[in-house]
């Protein structure tokens, strides 16, 4: 009884496969079976199945680049679903197209493409065989007499084949052109300006005369700018230092000014006075010193006699003038 009942349910088995097989139809259509070498053809395959049946799953042939040694696949498409009846809605149609080629020329069979149904091996759907004939290009054989090779074909001549170049030609002569006149006129400018003389370079001790002569002019040191009247003239002999003898006074402290006049020719007395008068200006401006009148009018005293004790006569050619250049001015 017990292999009764195995033998029983393998029939029933095998017959619902005969029907779920019969429910589900396989197709394979060649757009074109003669081609010739190089073209494509088009391969339609369908499967149609009853959309009743549940749990019915379908594995697809899988394409590779070739389906047989000699036809080669160009490219695959998607599979799309559609219902080709609609008076019969429960047909679904699944449809996917090949494009194929064949590069030699023959007859090729393409075999039936397979489907699986419910990944049983043994279960199983084939297309029918397809045939492709594939055909060389033909000849013309109308033209079996060799014919001489032509001669040289003379091309008339053509002015307009240069035009590019024409303007391109007539441009850069303009533009050396150009060129060529703006730099004459800079260069006839240039030589028409009169160059104006160099303005004489007024002596170190005329400026510092004509400043110390201001200061004695406004004595800013009776109105209570003390301080302001000793950094006047610490600031004027310091600056005409720095013409007369190349010695950095301004950004120096007096110590160093006294220092770099070690090496300079200079009377004691000067020395002396230029001394005095810095040391007496620093403690006014750091020191917060209040000079009596007498030192404020000595300090400035000295520093007229440093001046009119160190200045250096020179020579200043005045330009448009009938004025001896051996002159010194004072």
């Amino acid at each position: 009884m017990k292999y009764i009942k195995y033998i029983f349910t393998f029939f029933i088995l095998l017959l619902a496969n005969k029907f779920i097989a019969q429910e589900v139809k396989v197709n394979a259509v060649l757009d074109s079976s003669k081609i010739r070498i190089g073209e494509q053809v088009k391969v339609d395959l369908y499967l149609n199945y009853n959309a009743n049946q549940k749990d019915l799953k379908i594995e697809w042939p899988k394409i590779g680049d070739t389906i047989t040694g000699k036809v080669e696949v160009v490219s695959v498409s998607p599979i799309d679903t559609t219902i080709p009846d609609k008076n019969n809605p429960n047909i679904i149609q699944h449809h996917q197209q090949i494009f194929i080629s064949a590069y030699d020329s023959g007859y090729f069979a393409i075999p039936g493409f397979k489907f699986t149904l419910n990944n049983d091996t043994n279960n199983v759907l084939y297309t029918e065989t397809l045939m492709l004939e594939v055909h060389t290009v033909p000849t013309d054989t109308s033209m079996k007499k060799i014919k001489d090779i032509k001669t040289v074909f003379n091309e008339p001549f053509n002015w307009k084949w240069y035009i590019n170049y024409l303007y391109w030609g007539i441009g850069l002569l303009l533009l050396i052109l150009a060129i060529i006149l703006i730099t004459r006129y800079f260069t006839k400018r240039n030589l028409q300006k009169i160059a104006e003389p160099a303005k004489p370079k007024i002596p170190a001790h005329i400026n510092a005369l004509a400043a110390l002569e201001k200061i004695k002019q406004e004595q800013i040191w009776k109105e209570g700018h003390t301080k302001e009247y000793y950094s006047s003239i610490s600031d004027t002999i310091r600056l005409y230092i720095e013409e007369r003898y190349n010695v950095f006074a301004l950004e120096s402290t007096t110590d160093e000014i006294m220092t770099a006049f070690r090496t300079q020719v200079i009377d004691p007395e000067s020395k002396n006075k230029l001394q005095q008068l810095l040391q007496l200006s620093d403690l006014v401006k750091f020191a917060k010193m209040e000079p009596i009148e007498s030192e404020n009018i000595f300090t400035l005293q000295n520093a007229f006699d440093f001046v009119n004790g160190t200045k250096r006569e020179e020579v200043v050619t005045l330009p448009n003038t009938e004025m001896n250049p051996n002159t010194p001015v004072v």
